[in-house]
């Protein structure tokens, strides 16, 4: 988890990705 690259859709999209799939998790745990 420590790659740095000059192109940072990759990592952001990821990022996105996963904060979006916690959002989902934390949605369905309390409704």
């Amino acid at each position: 988890m420590g790659e740095v690259g000059c192109n940072n859709f990759g990592g952001g999209f990821a990022l996105i990705v996963v904060l979006f799939i916690l959002l989902i998790i934390v949605g369905a745990s309390w409704f």
